[in-house]
């Protein structure tokens, strides 16, 4: 196969490597607002098409998220910039599975995860270029106590791909100085909507987070609503 412009366009992308490169590469010229606008709104348009599209023909994100499904416990982390993503799919997973922890180094240090991980468990880690150290050393630890990884990054090259069970790979491609995270935050929303959707007691979580929220009063009240929820109007699972 021959390359196109396309493989042209990632090969310069992938050579810049950090934000100063890119910003040299990518604002050159005096451009107005409006073409910026523009050259920005077209990258991100693209750069999620050819993630779906991929993600379409390899199946990855529902490898992924069975193994999620499947898990005793299920452990997220992230280093940097992709530790927002790592909170992200954290949010998202914990309202409808239990066992969800975020491995922030706060809260859960690796060393915790790491002293009695179980081959039930599973490790989502986000691991984008320039590819946080302390991540990749975190997932192989995990890896090799016999825990299984699901990684989320930016290339097929990126470490960590031949240890992971399921390997999403996301484009990254920017008109900005900053690699896009329009793609990655696209496949959080797509793996905790595939987990969710086979989750039993999802249903039943969901209603009970309503109704604590509602007893904790943590939502301004809609002044479209006639009344404040109680218990008996939570739906329950059939």
């Amino acid at each position: 196969m021959t390359e196109g412009p396309q493989d042209d366009e990632g090969a310069l992308d992938r050579s810049l490597v950090s934000p100063r490169e890119r910003y040299g590469e990518r604002f050159r010229t005096n451009i107005s607002a409006e073409g910026l606008q523009a050259r920005v709104i077209e990258a991100e348009t693209r750069s999620l098409a050819r993630t779906f599209e991929q993600l379409s023909r390899s199946g990855e994100a529902s490898r992924a998220a069975a193994l999620i499904l499947g898990a005793r416990r299920r452990y997220i982390s992230g280093r940097g910039k992709t530790s927002a993503y790592a909170e992200l799919l954290n949010a998202d997973l914990s309202a409808t599975l239990s066992n969800v922890f975020l491995v922030d180094g706060r809260s859960l240090s690796p060393l915790t995860v790491l002293t009695d991980v179980r081959a039930s468990d599973v490790l989502v880690v986000f691991t984008m270029r320039r590819y946080r150290e302390e991540t990749v050393r975190f997932g192989e630890l995990f890896h090799e106590a016999g825990g299984q990884l699901v990684l989320i990054t930016d290339s097929e090259k990126a470490p960590l791909t031949e240890s992971a069970s399921a390997v999403i790979r996301v484009h990254t491609h920017s008109a900005s100085y900053a690699d896009s995270p329009t793609a990655v935050a696209a496949v959080c929303h797509l793996l905790s909507t595939l987990t969710t959707a086979s989750a039993k007691g999802a249903r039943r979580r969901l209603a009970g987070r309503d109704r604590f929220a509602a007893d904790l009063g943590l939502y301004h009240p809609d002044p479209r609503d006639g009344h404040r929820p109680h218990r008996d109007d939570t739906e329950r699972d059939e």
